[in-house]
């Protein structure tokens, strides 16, 4: 009876607990098995366990809570609490966030992770608190490569003319513009049907991206143009973080540290083994000579150097201290 009297305890204790939880909103615009949402789905994980339940966190991927720009906005105003959001849409609030993708910047992940691992990385989140956004970690994208329904690009005169969708982010517009491109910006969540659609040639992503969201079904080239880095900037909101009791943050940085850690490692995994995965579904891949490349967008350095002097340097430094 007194065993009976204890599990009727037990269960309402448990009931008790799930009724008092505090749920929060997760946001990201990432297809399922992406390293994006494999990691938000373990940060979720994480933080009910190390809070015994009392937090919760519902993730929903693939914009299910509006797209990166509408999270931002949201976030800001508390009613969203925490995103895995994307470097170009972020760089809209946050403008010194748009540094991290200088063309041709980083030679590879590592390089950029020990960056933003450091003061440089520390500088561009203090600007982002600013603004309402807690950094709880700079998460990876990868390197991004051009895609297109045409034909291979080799040099920069290839994309003369050419539609190719960017994120609504001034750093990648400048890149296309000085590479001789027609950039059009547009949502993530549109991008799929546009490329079906005919109504931009191209894109450009990471690898993980490109096969995440299936769109090397409509996109026959890929061309290996490593022309720059893309972060995730996993975010909470200042609002909602400011309102957690100071053991709920420390909780909620320690899921975020561990759920970074997967994201990296899926991250560096897949951009070597994707490759393969694309060519056995008939992609068309080409390497490209850099040197054109890079020269062609010097003068993106030039323009954004002269609205962030100090930081751009201090960018240009780390990644060559880093590269060592």
């Amino acid at each position: 009876m007194k065993f009976r009297h204890l599990l009727t305890a037990v269960a309402f204790a448990l009931c008790a607990s799930t009724a008092n939880a505090q749920t929060f909103q997760l946001s990201h615009n990432a297809g399922a098995g992406n390293p994006k949402d494999a990691a938000s789905l373990k940060f979720s994980e994480i933080v009910k366990e190390k809070s015994g339940g009392r937090l919760q966190v519902d993730v929903g991927g693939a914009a299910q809570f509006g797209d990166d720009a509408e999270t931002i906005t949201n976030m800001r105003l508390g009613t969203i609490a925490f995103s895995a959001n994307s470097q170009g849409t972020t760089s809209a609030v946050v403008p010194e966030i748009a540094l991290l993708g200088l063309p041709f910047l980083f030679q590879n992940l590592e390089q950029a992770e020990a960056v933003m691992d450091g003061p440089v990385g520390d500088k561009i989140a203090a600007a982002a608190e600013k603004q309402g956004l807690v950094v709880l970690g700079w998460w990876n994208n990868g390197i991004r490569e051009v895609s297109n329904s045409k034909k291979p690009i080799v040099a920069p005169d290839d994309l003369k003319g050419m539609k190719i969708r960017t994120p609504p982010d001034p750093m990648t517009i400048d890149i296309f513009e000085a590479l001789g491109a027609s950039p059009t910006p547009m949502a993530f969540s549109e991008l799929y049907i546009a490329l079906q659609q005919g109504v931009v040639d191209g894109q450009e992503n990471p690898l993980i991206n490109i096969y995440s969201s299936k769109l090397h079904e409509v996109q026959p080239f890929i061309s290996m143009t490593n022309h720059k880095y893309e972060a995730t900037p996993f975010l909470a909101s200042k609002i909602v973080f400011d309102g957690l009791a100071a053991e709920d943050q420390e909780i909620v940085r320690a899921a975020a540290k561990e759920a970074g850690e997967l994201n990296r490692k899926m991250v560096r995994d897949q951009s070597t083994e994707l490759r393969t995965t694309l060519e056995a579904a008939s992609i068309k891949f080409n390497e490209v000579d850099p040197a054109p490349f890079v020269a062609a967008t010097q003068p993106v350095y030039e323009k954004w150097r002269a609205q962030y002097p100090e930081l751009v340097d201090e960018l240009i430094a780390a990644a060559k201290e880093a590269a060592k």
